[in-house]
């Protein structure tokens, strides 16, 4: 649980980057914090320009992706912005069938991530 914990925050840090072009503001809630609201909600990461929410992504790790995190995904997905599911590649399918089996294909965007360690 630690390390997924870890792999989770190191994760929503490269996305913080690399959202950072495209969003002047970034609210983040890394593993168990509060600090960024959205309507009494607290998703990984709040997206916005110019004082307007305009999406919200909630990260899971291997271990996240189940009928748990599910009921999360339905509640943000009803806040009236778009909402991104990030999880590893390898959990792609079962994310895919969660969002599908609980009604939430096209209320939800859903993308991937994977580690590459290259040895030369």
């Amino acid at each position: 649980m630690e390390h997924e914990e870890l792999t989770h925050d190191i994760i929503l840090g490269h996305i913080e980057k690399g959202l950072s072009r495209d969003y002047k503001e970034i609210g983040v809630n890394r593993h168990g914090e509060k600090k960024a609201a959205y309507k009494g909600h607290y998703p990984d990461m709040i997206l916005g320009n110019h004082g307007m929410v305009l999406a919200l992504l909630e990260l899971e790790t291997e271990g996240g992706v189940s009928e748990k995190a599910v009921e999360r995904w339905k509640a943000l997905s009803k806040l009236g912005v778009k909402l991104t599911i990030m999880v590893p590649k390898a959990m792609k399918v079962k994310a895919t069938d969660l969002i599908w089996k609980n009604g939430l294909m096209g209320k939800v965007s859903l993308g991937t991530y994977e580690f590459v360690i290259k040895m030369s």
